[in-house]
């Protein structure tokens, strides 16, 4: 990760959707001033989302996402239709794009976003007359409603004072309740195979990030310096921030009243649903021989040799629970539409998604009777500490 750039987990995402050819791909290219989709009149162009980071005003950081038509009827529809539907699940603001009265298709697609926020796009008004584009009004009279026409470059500052409209009014942050002013907070980072060479991980970054802006004074240990450490502190951490892996070893070392937590436990917190989390390690105790676990990471990476989600959790519940558990691996932002035949689901901390995905991972989980839970909070509960760290 570069430190002068914001991840796109943390940026807002803003999602283009409507019909094939109703100028999706022209009009967030108008949006953006640059060419960021290819653009044509042939069905099907844009065959995958595509995506792009940019700064917008009080917005902050975002990402714009071009997707597939929804009436694709191509021989790749059905996929492209599928990917438009993974995009969806993690839009943060919907813009509905619409240049014709035939509006069955986006009256779907605004039931499908359901609680999303969403903005009407009529666009190419330089071809519509008044007559289409008061019908089109009126059937939507209860969403915020732009004109716009993306190759005359027409109602585009429209479109961005509406954007600008769902501006977050508090932002959450990692350590919201955790820590003061000149707190003084250690973070346990351990250095192993599976640590990247010669940087730091997303959560590690973000929170040392976050904690100087809070003021507070950091350091940084290897678990194997941990002790070295406290021995040479003048006063006890306020807070130590471990990896989910060593936690146990921490919680051994660490004064007694130091609070403890880890970057998982943290983003579980940001970004997903905390209790749920907690209340799905109560899954572990009813797993039999052949039950199955989802392991979901959330980003795509080489697994190493001693890899948390793939070879640690795994052997730690198989080894505590004394059980033959079968174990799938789910890798990146997509969220498989088979969950029912899980028994339990556990999440990564999430860093690499946005808020709106992870917690729609969780709603869908909830809605089908599937527990769901988290790396850190896993490890703490067959650590016997779940209740002795602080989220």
């Amino acid at each position: 990760m570069e430190l002068n750039k914001t991840n796109s987990g943390s940026r807002i995402h803003i999602g283009f959707f409507g019909k094939v050819n109703a100028g999706k791909s022209s009009l967030i290219n108008a949006f953006a001033g640059r060419d960021i989709s290819i653009v044509s009149e042939i069905e099907g162009t844009t065959t995958d989302p595509v995506y792009k980071s940019m700064e917008i005003k009080s917005l902050g950081p975002c990402l714009l996402m071009d997707t597939p038509g929804i009436t694709d009827n191509t021989e790749l529809g059905e996929v492209r239709l599928k990917r438009t539907r993974e995009v969806m699940a993690k839009t943060d603001i919907a813009v509905i794009v619409i240049s014709d009265t035939n509006l069955n298709e986006e009256k779907k697609l605004i039931d499908d976003l359901k609680d999303t926020p969403k903005i009407i796009a009529i666009n190419k008004i330089d071809n519509l007359n008044s007559t289409e584009i008061v019908k089109i009004k009126n059937e939507f009279n209860n969403l915020p409603i732009v004109e716009v026409s993306a190759r005359e470059n027409i109602g585009i500052d429209l479109l961005l004072r509406e954007l600008l409209k769902f501006s977050p009014k508090i932002e959450e942050r990692l350590f919201d309740g955790l820590v003061e002013e000149k707190d003084l907070v250690l973070l346990v980072i351990p250095q192993d195979i599976a640590a990247p060479k010669n940087r730091l991980i997303l959560p590690q970054v973000q929170s040392i990030r976050e904690l100087l802006d809070r003021d507070c004074i950091v350091m940084m240990v290897k678990l194997e310096e941990l002790e070295d450490a406290l021995n040479v502190m003048s006063k006890n951490p306020d807070l130590i921030v471990a990896d989910s892996s060593v936690f146990q070893e921490v919680f051994e070392k660490k004064p007694k009243d130091t609070a403890l937590t880890s970057f998982s436990v943290l983003f579980a917190k940001l970004k997903g649903d905390i209790n749920s989390y907690v209340e799905g390690t109560k899954a572990f105790s009813k797993l039999k021989d052949n039950s199955k676990i989802l392991i979901a990471e959330c980003c795509t990476h080489a697994p190493a040799e001693e890899d948390i989600g793939r070879i640690k959790i795994p052997n730690l519940i198989r080894n505590k629970l004394n059980k033959n558990i079968k174990v799938d691996v789910l890798s990146g932002s997509a969220f498989p539409e088979n969950i029912e035949e899980y028994d339990l689901i556990i999440q990564c901390g999430g860093c690499m998604l946005n808020s709106t995905n992870i917690r729609n991972r969780i709603k869908t989980a909830n809605g089908k009777n599937i527990p769901i839970t988290n790396y850190g909070i896993t490890i703490a509960y067959f650590k016997n500490i779940l209740d002795k760290i602080k989220y």
